[in-house]
Formats: C-alpha cells, sequence, structure tokens
C-alpha cells in the first residue's frame, strides 16, 4: 500500500520538476491549466496530511473500493463541477511561484506521514470514517491518474512501477464491479464488446 503510494508520488513529482517553466499557464485538463491541473494533484497529498490528523469515531466505509463507491460521480447524486474546478485552481495556486518545489515538499511531508501512522488507524474522510490502509491506495489512484493527464498536456513521458499500476488497475475494476460494471469491464477487457462513451468508475 505504502510502497505503491511513494513510488506514484516519487514519479510524479520527477514528472512536475520537468515541467518547463512557460508551460504553467497553457491547457491541461477541461478548464483546467497545467497549474490547475497539478494543484489538483497535489490534493493526493494535501488530503492525507488532513485526514491523518482527523480521526474518526467509527468505521464508515470498508474499503478502499468502497470508498469510491460512496462519492457521488458513482451514487449518481451528482459532482459540483464548479467546486471542484475551482479547489483545483486553488491549490494551483497555493503551490505559489516555484510550484515544483513546493510539489516535491507536499508530496515528501505526506509520504513519511503515510508511513509513519497507523494502517488500522480510523480516519475522517469525504466518505465517513475509513482506516488508513484502505484510504492511502484511493490517492495512488489519483496521482497515477493524474500523472497521465500532466504527462498527456505536457507531451512528456512518464512511467509508474508495474505493480504500481496493476495495484490502480485492480482497484479501479473493483470498484466498477462494486457499481455493477463487472460484465462490461469483463467484455472490453477481452475484447468482446468496446465499453459505452464516456465510461468511467470514478
Amino acid at each position: 500500500m505504502l510502497d505503491h503510494y511513494a513510488d506514484a508520488a516519487r514519479t510524479v513529482t520527477e514528472l512536475v520538476e520537468r515541467i518547463p517553466p512557460n508551460a504553467w499557464d497553457a491547457p491541461a485538463l477541461g478548464v483546467w491549466d497545467l497549474r490547475s491541473l497539478v494543484g489538483h494533484t497535489s490534493r493526493a497529498f494535501v488530503t492525507v496530511l488532513t485526514y491523518l490528523e482527523r480521526p474518526a469515531a467509527r468505521e464508515d466505509v470498508p474499503d478502499a473500493a468502497g470508498y469510491y463507491a460512496l462519492l457521488p460521480s458513482a451514487t449518481g447524486e451528482g459532482v459540483d463541477q464548479d467546486a471542484v474546478a475551482q479547489r483545483g485552481r486553488d491549490a494551483g495556486v497555493a503551490l505559489g511561484d516555484d510550484p515544483a518545489a513546493a510539489f516535491r515538499d507536499l508530496a515528501d511531508r505526506a509520504v513519511a506521514a503515510a508511513r509513519a501512522a497507523d494502517p488500522d488507524a480510523l480516519i475522517e474522510t469525504i466518505a465517513g470514517g475509513l482506516r488508513v490502509a484502505s484510504y492511502v491506495p484511493t490517492r495512488t489512484v489519483e496521482l497515477v491518474v493524474h500523472g497521465h493527464d500532466i504527462a498527456a498536456a505536457t507531451g512528456l513521458a512518464v512511467a509508474f512501477d508495474e505493480a504500481t499500476t496493476a495495484g490502480v488497475a485492480a482497484l479501479l475494476a473493483r470498484v466498477g464491479v462494486r457499481l455493477g460494471h463487472g460484465s462490461a469491464i469483463l467484455g472490453a477487457l477481452t475484447g468482446r464488446a468496446p465499453l459505452p462513451p464516456g465510461f468511467s468508475v470514478v
């Protein structure tokens, strides 16, 4: 769990450090420029640092797949896209004049905090009480997915450790099965049928 998070953090940090100085205002993903996308990605560190300071009284979510299955995007309750976009912009601004250095500092602190935490400790998250060992893999997903987004936006290459990529793919597949998309996922993985346009499990 922690090894995958640490590998993803290191890989994305090294990618961010290769971003050319004149590229930060370039379009990146949806309404985000590159700074906002990197800022949003940095929340995979900020939330770890924040949530580890927020003990939960009970376990509301049994595992990482359950966390994603309870998010508004999965439950059909709808996502406030404007709020998500603004959080990304705000996080990008918070990276300051040297965003790559700020990103590295957050990564180093979050990985150290995750390593020091009790994996069985309960923390309060946006989805409710969850164990550290279940929450950290969700942040690995965010780092890997948005690491590829950053690479696509900049034209820079990125390569995550095979075990890290496999862990993320397996978790997302479990989320899909939890949401009732098991047959569609199996069909796509075995070449039987394509996934519907815009298909997502998060």
